[in-house]
């Protein structure tokens, strides 16, 4: 049959799912925002979700203070649920976070410090606890 196609190419906007692979960065017009998040439109018409914690790499409150509908945004996919669903983040994007400072208790130098301190800490204790007993008797 002349002209017919079973299968359109991935470049046809057909809207498989296969088209949008996680990974990628996409570019989405924000359609509704929620409590918990805001919708974004893609360009071939689904819609994705990011999460309100998906939205910046600080503590987001409101989703409102970050976002407004119409605004266009750039977000990686994070996830293709079986169901369609399309997870999205924008804080993905970001430049990365800054480097923390270590924990306490992570240095060894400090460890080792900290161990012979408590171990001539306890031979001091012993020593006087002997005097002491020495001179109660």
């Amino acid at each position: 049959m002349a002209g017919v196609r079973e299968r359109p190419g991935p470049a046809e906007g057909d809207g498989d799912i296969t088209e949008i692979e996680v990974g990628a960065t996409i570019t989405g017009t924000v359609a509704r925002i929620e409590n918990y998040g805001a919708f974004l439109q893609l360009e071939d018409g689904r819609m994705g979700l990011v999460h309100i914690s998906e939205i910046d790499r600080n503590y987001v409150k409101d989703v409102r203070e970050h976002l407004r509908e119409g605004d266009s945004v750039e977000a990686k996919v994070v996830a293709i649920k079986d169901d369609g669903k399309i997870d999205l983040s924008i804080k993905a994007l970001q430049d990365p976070a800054p480097p923390r400072a270590p924990r306490r208790g992570s240095d060894p130098g400090f460890e080792q410090m900290l161990k012979k301190f408590m171990r001539q800490s306890e031979e001091r204790q012993v020593d006087f606890r002997r005097a002491t007993e020495h001179k109660r008797k």
